[in-house]
């Protein structure tokens, strides 16, 4: 297996069913660690934008939830006709 070091490691009973859950086809448990290691916190990104950035953010998501239900009430009314 080339130059790969291994390590044993110990996990509760729980770790062990919570790690095997979060473990896709095909995927090792080393994979798997690797991928749920790398994955960002939501608490990561506080501060990434300033207030003003944030609220432009909110905005534009505001006025696109605003047109998909505008379309989507439209293609209701047209099957309701």
């Amino acid at each position: 297996m080339g130059d790969t070091e291994y390590r044993n490691v110990r996990l509760t009973k729980d770790a062990y069913q919570r790690l095997r859950a979060r473990k896709r086809e095909g995927e090792s448990f080393s994979d798997t660690i690797d991928r749920i290691a790398g994955e960002r916190s939501l608490l990561d990104l506080a501060g990434v934008l300033t207030d003003a950035e944030a609220e432009t953010m909110r905005d534009a998501i505001r006025e696109q939830t605003d047109r998909s239900r505008a379309e989507l009430d439209r293609r209701t009314d047209r099957l309701d006709s």
